[in-house]
């Protein structure tokens, strides 16, 4: 058997040894709340921001005194930056190609509108020769690592079951850029989860999906069902409803990940009253174990797993890190399970047996 020690767990990703300077394209609320936080939490650089909304640019930039550049090229001059691109899918094409070739960019998830547009940028980033990744970032949440450190060490034995439940109101209202596209709930939130599922699980075989709207607004998708195809040993399937606004008793955001020998918990404490949320939650029943284990977290979600996400992009670029996590070339995987999910749901669902 082996011991568990909840305190031996990795839950955070080293910095790099020589900081590079960021230019943040963009200048919406995420910027504020999670990317600027965690950069200035881990000490990295923050050169300056730009946003085409120059009011809204150069309010954000006096908030953190910072530079607010006058357009995509003066940001994208700056020497030596990272680039990190926090800004809506249909422009992130636009401001990939305005970067030095070479240059190194941390792209805002979803890699583009649709497959079409994923498959355009890994094209630009291979012909510019861009160390590219996109902002997976709940790889890098303190609990997501702990819990694939507890996977790797043999706590849980081989997964089996991943449930994702999520029964909450989402504020969409936040994000104005959002209103009238066409792609919205596995698009821009549960392709975070899908992201993770491929992580632990691997590409699955296919996937079954509905997504669809509600009737007391216009926000395109916010329910989801939907299951991996894993084959006949491992169940996958995420349950995710951003209408349950009927107070906060009832609702949820949380997975359940079963392995052979053990399981886990998480609650995923940010999407409950975002953006000021509630504490991440990991517990863990070890293979072996008799009851549950709590493992203290050294951090959330937001934004500490942006400051992971930025570190690891650095690190690369610097040689110190072996692998590019979320390298565009992985992600365009996760965008093809977006983009099966979509085709699923405008499918027929097998229809019932007719009584004879």
């Amino acid at each position: 058997m082996i011991e568990f020690d909840p305190s031996s767990l990795t839950q955070s990703w080293p910095l790099p040894s020589r900081p590079r300077p960021i230019v943040t394209f963009g200048a919406g609320s995420i910027v504020g709340d999670a990317h600027f936080p965690a950069y200035r939490k881990a000490g990295f650089p923050i050169a300056g921001l730009y946003d085409p909304d120059r009011e809204k640019a150069e309010k954000l930039a006096a908030e953190w005194g910072v530079r607010a550049f006058g357009s995509i090229e003066e940001a994208a001059a700056v020497e030596g930056a990272m680039f990190d691109l926090a800004t809506p899918p249909s422009r992130h094409a636009e401001v990939l190609s305005a970067l030095p070739d070479g240059a190194a960019a941390l792209i805002q998830k979803p890699m583009g509108s649709d497959l079409n547009e994923a498959t355009h940028i890994l094209a630009l980033c291979r012909q510019k020769k861009l160390v590219a990744a996109v902002n997976f970032q709940l790889r890098f949440a303190p609990m997501m690592l702990a819990l694939k450190d507890a996977i790797a060490k043999g706590h849980l034995g081989e997964v089996v079951d991943f449930d994702a439940w999520l029964a909450l109101a989402t504020p969409w209202q936040l994000w104005p850029f959002l209103k009238g596209l066409p792609r919205i709930e596995i698009a821009m939130h549960s392709i975070h989860y899908l992201d993770l599922i491929r992580q632990i699980l691997g590409d699955p075989q296919g996937v079954h999906a509905k997504t669809l709207g509600h009737p007391n607004h216009d926000v395109a998708q916010t329910r989801t069902s939907a299951i991996l195809d894993y084959g006949d040993k491992v169940r996958c399937a995420l349950s995710v409803n951003h209408d349950h606004d009927f107070g906060r008793k009832y609702q949820a955001c949380e997975f359940r990940i079963c392995g052979t020998k053990g399981a886990a918990y998480l609650k995923l404490g940010v999407n409950l009253d975002y953006p000021r949320g509630e504490p991440d939650i990991l517990e863990i029943r070890p293979a072996g174990g008799a009851d549950w284990v709590n493992v203290p977290l050294e951090g959330t979600w937001f934004p500490d797993a942006f400051a992971g996400r930025m570190a690891n992009l650095q690190r690369f670029a610097g040689g110190e890190d072996d692998a590019l996590v979320s390298s565009v070339e992985d992600a365009w995987n996760t965008m093809a399970l977006v983009e099966a999910a979509y085709r699923s749901s405008a499918a027929p669902a097998t229809p019932l047996p007719r009584r004879p």
